[in-house]
């Protein structure tokens, strides 16, 4: 695996919109430019893409022809020492078929940050080209105002700064972003409150009971739910893959997947998959591990980290996200942990795709660290 270099005070940093792009809509176009002042301030030089003004694609800046012409040119080319994707989107994928996965693997390599929609670059990076990506912020949300200590750690992992991320205390459910306040920071209301399911058993956070029906169906499957303060301190060491749920089952057995052959070539270390969704409800996302699980990808995992999906939280036909996925991943007798501070409902915690790390529970602290080897 090869890491970029990290970035320091005086290095460029290059802002495309491989997916959506921060033109006229709110609060993207003004929380962007604020982002732009931030950077600057911190002594960064900033280099924007042709393409992030741009509202003339389909789920997108513009089309996948120019997308990709910018991911080369930014990925693989000197305008740039490191590069941030200014939104998440729709339709990256189509992007990939104009993406030179060979010059960037012949390049020296650069971080690409973003998450969402740009699973198609921070999961395709380092399977393709052995190169490590953060699945971590989009550049926009530098310019919201004061800045939440969740960015500060994003940036402090891009500086080299800082390798080892802890759970933060709330999260944000409502955001209070809207045209007329673009910069407004996080509204974080709801406690932290993961759920642990280890040796055949599920430990719950400390949020709201699931429902009598849902009770009762965990209560079947699963034995009787416990509180995740009771849970067994755990400690599981492997190398980190994945991103949005949504994105990885459009990549799953096409030619950009290259799942199986790397898990092969780092058997040694084991996989921890980190997975979150955006638009799926609890049958999409029992249908997506499904696919995943039966395509191979699977095959060496040490455990399951789950983000807070941003739909589907209410149950869907009598099923939750949780038990979606313990119904399709229960059997494979490895720690899952549920509800982390991963992706769409923000905090999130910076995720080096292709590094190692050992994930850390105790009791409802979680904690993650990262060597890059």
């Amino acid at each position: 695996m090869r890491y970029p270099e990290f970035i320091h005070e005086k290095s460029r940093l290059g802002f495309i919109a491989p997916s959506f792009g921060c033109g006229s809509l709110e609060p993207y176009h003004t929380r962007f430019q604020e982002a732009l002042r931030f950077f600057e301030g911190a002594g960064f030089a900033a280099e924007v893409g042709p393409c992030v003004y741009l509202e003339e694609g389909i789920g997108k800046s513009s089309t996948p022809e120019r997308c990709g012409a910018e991911i080369n040119d930014f990925l693989a080319g000197d305008r740039c020492d490191a590069v941030l994707s200014v939104g998440g989107g729709e339709t990256m994928c189509e992007d990939l078929e104009f993406v030179d996965f060979e010059r960037i693997k012949a390049s020296k390599p650069k971080w690409f940050m973003g998450y969402s929609d740009n699973t198609c670059l921070t999961y395709t990076l380092p399977t393709i080209c052995d190169i490590a990506a953060i699945y971590g912020p989009n550049a926009g949300s530098f310019g919201t105002k004061p800045l939440h200590p969740y960015l500060e750690d994003a940036l402090a992992l891009l500086r080299g700064e800082k390798l080892r991320f802890t759970n933060y205390d709330s999260w944000e459910k409502e955001s209070l972003a809207t045209p007329e306040n673009p910069t407004a920071t996080l509204n974080c209301t709801e406690p932290f409150a993961m759920s642990v399911y280890v040796n055949g058993k599920l430990y719950t956070g400390d949020g709201p009971a699931p429902s009598e029906a849902d009770g009762q169906a965990l209560s079947a499957a699963y034995g009787q739910a416990l509180s995740v303060g009771d849970a067994p301190a755990l400690s599981v060491t492997g190398r980190m893959l994945g991103g949005c749920l949504d994105v990885l089952c459009c990549l799953c057995g096409t030619k950009f997947d290259k799942t199986v052959e790397f898990t092969k070539k780092y058997d040694a270390d084991g996989t921890i998959f980190f997975l979150e969704s955006c638009d799926l409800n609890p049958l999409s996302i029992l249908r997506g591990l499904w696919q995943l699980k039966n395509a191979g990808w699977f095959r060496n995992t040490k455990a399951f980290l789950f983000g807070r999906p941003l739909f589907g939280k209410e149950p869907f036909m009598g099923l939750t996200c949780q038990q979606a996925a313990l119904h399709m991943l229960g059997d494979m007798n490895v720690p899952i942990l549920f509800d982390l501070d991963i992706g769409h409902l923000p905090p999130q915690i910076s995720i080096i795709s292709g590094a190692m790390a050992t994930a850390t529970v105790q009791g409802n602290a979680f904690e993650i660290s990262y060597a890059l080897k």
